[in-house]
């Protein structure tokens, strides 16, 4: 364990193996801390957080700051952070409020420059936020998705497995699992081929995917008829289709 002489670690914290903490970083109350994580200068971590191992945290970055919600009482919820993930410089990420009671970062994601993180939303695992992204409270971004620079996220919203949305993009809709999402308004702009193919799906797959897609966004069909002739044509013990099925059918906010 490296901590700088100017750096300042509360005694309840509890840091693991081999952390490095950097000049002028505050470790603030009942804070836990991974193996092998790297914190760097001026970063703020503060009480009720837990970061994971192999972690890489830049410089001024504050994790779990008070949720900015006029409801929050001062209840003890979490600030939660996987393993091997990134967060890169000035990134803002708040801790939960008594809706949900954490907010939570997954692990092996990458949180680029001036990202925020609100209170209550749940990040999956394998996630890339861009550049100046601001993610609303609540919202839940599952794994493998991709969110483009400056794009401001809905409170509430829902992104789904694989999707990728482009840069600059306001998202006020939920955003289907495996897509491209594009254009303003922001809109379905074809499957996110290119990614399903880095992630070695096959091209079976992606054909099935794009076929159930053309259903919901380019026929005849309201998005209730074509839901029902995706579950009548296609083999619904099919783990892809049936995410797309249940994202579609438990979307608060209605799909982009």
């Amino acid at each position: 364990m490296s901590i700088h002489e100017t750096a300042i670690v509360d005694k309840k914290a509890k840091i693991g193996k081999n952390v490095y903490v950097g000049p002028f970083s505050i470790i603030q109350g009942r804070v836990k801390i991974g193996d092998n994580t790297k914190i760097g200068s001026n970063v703020l971590i503060k009480d009720f957080s837990d970061i994971g191992s192999n972690c890489n945290i830049f410089n001024g970055a504050v994790i779990g700051e008070l949720p900015m919600d006029l409801k929050f009482e001062g209840e003890k919820s979490k600030m939660i952070v996987g393993n091997n993930t990134t967060i890169r410089e000035f990134c803002t990420l708040h801790r939960g409020t008594k809706d949900r009671g954490f907010t939570k970062v997954g692990s092996n994601c990458l949180l680029m420059s001036y990202v925020h993180i609100a209170h209550d939303v749940i990040v999956g695992d394998n996630v890339i936020v861009s550049i100046s992204v601001n993610i609303a409270g609540h919202v839940e971004i599952d794994d493998f998705a991709t969110i483009g620079g400056c794009t401001p996220v809905h409170q509430f919203c829902k992104i789904g497995k694989y999707a990728f949305i482009g840069g600059g993009r306001v998202v006020l809709k939920d955003v289907p699992p495996y897509i491209l999402a594009t254009g303003e308004p922001i809109r379905y702009a074809g499957v996110n081929t290119v990614g399903l193919k880095r992630k070695h799906f096959s091209a079976d797959t992606i054909k099935k995917i794009k076929r159930v897609y053309s259903l919901i966004y380019q026929s005849k069909y309201n998005l209730s008829q074509a839901i029902d002739q995706v579950e009548r044509k296609f083999d619904l013990t099919n783990n892809e289709i049936n995410i797309i099925l249940n994202f579609i059918k438990k979307s608060d906010r209605g799909i982009v």
